[in-house]
């Protein structure tokens, strides 16, 4: 009976992931989260952004450490090799991130308003007991010698270079915060030439990595709801830069997608 309960617990957390993805695309093609440049106030109490980020993004770490254990894959080897990417990722973004923008002289000129970050560990909550049960406990191919490790490593090419860009892309970001003290200026160089935001790009491009290793509806429920959120944020950055900079920006540089979108 535990198990048939966990089992629809998974499969309805499953769903809500899956199909939370189009609203949240619908709703932020008219109302931007207001931190970072579209900071703005009447979203109540602030926080300072390194401890929003370490807080809201923390359920990835402590979650998994406490669910894996509980798989029936918990001690497979393929297990934990497959599940040390999405780790990597969380442990840059819950820690090594934060740390950044706290070394940042501009790290607590804007608050980040509780209420997003409330949303945003909800969301991390949700996302880390579907991806940490599926990986531990309800993939059933481990067995599947030549067509898992062939997912993996195509996978793994693409999420290590989605989080070379992802990464790249924040540290020039948090640099050139720093040395404009806290304005704002045109980025360059690198993927910066070819998109406003190589950031969320790099991000896109590791889920669609961690899509193909998984090769299961939490993977690529995880990568649409990511292209959801990321890609109409990317879109109002792209606009904003052009309203702020005018004539001075790249009319060639694309929002997110190089030579697409």
């Amino acid at each position: 009976m535990e198990e048939i309960a966990d089992q629809t617990f998974f499969h309805y957390c499953l769903l809500t992931l899956i199909f939370s993805g189009p609203p949240t695309a619908v709703a932020l093609k008219f109302l931007q989260a207001p931190y970072g440049k579209h900071n703005r106030t009447g979203w109540g109490p602030t926080v300072s952004p390194p401890i929003a980020w370490f807080v809201m993004e923390s359920p990835t770490l402590w979650l998994t450490l406490l669910l894996f254990p509980f798989g029936r894959h918990a001690l497979n080897p393929k297990s934990l090799l497959l599940f040390s990417p999405y780790l990597l990722h969380y442990f840059h973004r819950t820690i090594i991130y934060p740390l950044r923008l706290f070394r940042s002289s501009s790290a607590g000129k804007n608050g980040f308003p509780i209420t997003i970050a409330a949303m945003a560990f909800t969301f991390n909550l949700l996302n880390a007991y579907i991806q940490a049960r599926w990986v531990s406990h309800y993939k059933d191919d481990y067995e599947d010698g030549q067509w898992f490790w062939w997912r993996f490593i195509i996978g793994m090419v693409v999420f290590v270079a989605g989080m070379y860009i992802n990464i790249t892309s924040d540290r020039t970001l948090v640099r050139l915060k720093k040395e404009s003290r806290g304005g704002y200026v045109i980025p360059r160089g690198g993927w910066f030439e070819l998109v406003s935001c190589p950031n969320y790009f790099g991000e896109v491009i590791e889920w669609l990595g961690w899509a193909v290793m998984t090769w299961s509806w939490a993977g690529i429920g995880f990568f649409l709801y990511t292209c959801s959120n990321l890609i109409p944020r990317a879109r109002a950055s792209h606009k904003w830069y052009i309203d702020k900079f005018k004539e001075e920006y790249p009319k060639t540089r694309k929002a997110v997608i190089p030579f697409v979108y």
